[in-house]
């Protein structure tokens, strides 16, 4: 009779990773940390091995359940009701306001862009037709007299 569980190596090494995987989860990303760490001290291509699985997995830069919740019970709801229902109607109309002053904003700015291309266009144009009337109204210029050559009459 063997008393050893066949279930400890019914999946291999990748039952056992998942296993490592899914307890280091579950102890938050400093557990990651702990082990790449470790990895590095110890056996370096393990940790190097780890570094890159937490990155591929995006493992480092995932929200934790802690900030999640932490984030939950402090941060500002912007889209619920507040329970108030004077506050939420002045919210209402104070967002309201806001999105009319912005849109009027944006289009004074575009008229301001448009007015400045429309002059620098015009000095443009006016520049391209004064060189155009100089360039008609100046004589040509004389050929040079080259000085007569020897042998030359």
């Amino acid at each position: 009779m063997n008393t050893a569980s066949s279930s400890a190596f019914a999946g291999g090494i990748t039952s056992w990773l998942t296993r490592a995987e899914a307890w280091l989860d579950n102890k938050g990303r400093w557990a990651w940390i702990t082990a790449m760490v470790l990895g590095f001290v110890f056996v370096w291509p393990v940790g190097l091995a780890l570094l890159a699985y937490m990155i591929w997995s995006k493992r480092m830069f995932k929200r934790t359940a802690c900030t999640a919740r932490r984030d939950g019970h402090m941060g500002y709801r912007s889209h619920g009701t507040s329970g108030n229902t004077a506050f939420d109607a002045y919210k209402a109309d104070m967002l309201r306001r806001l999105e009319d002053e912005q849109t009027a904003f944006e289009a004074f700015l575009q008229r301001l862009r448009d007015a400045k291309d429309k002059s620098e266009f015009d000095a443009f144009m006016d520049d391209r037709a004064r060189a155009g009337s100089e360039a008609r109204n100046t004589p040509p210029a004389a050929p040079v007299d080259e000085a007569p050559r020897a042998g030359n009459y």
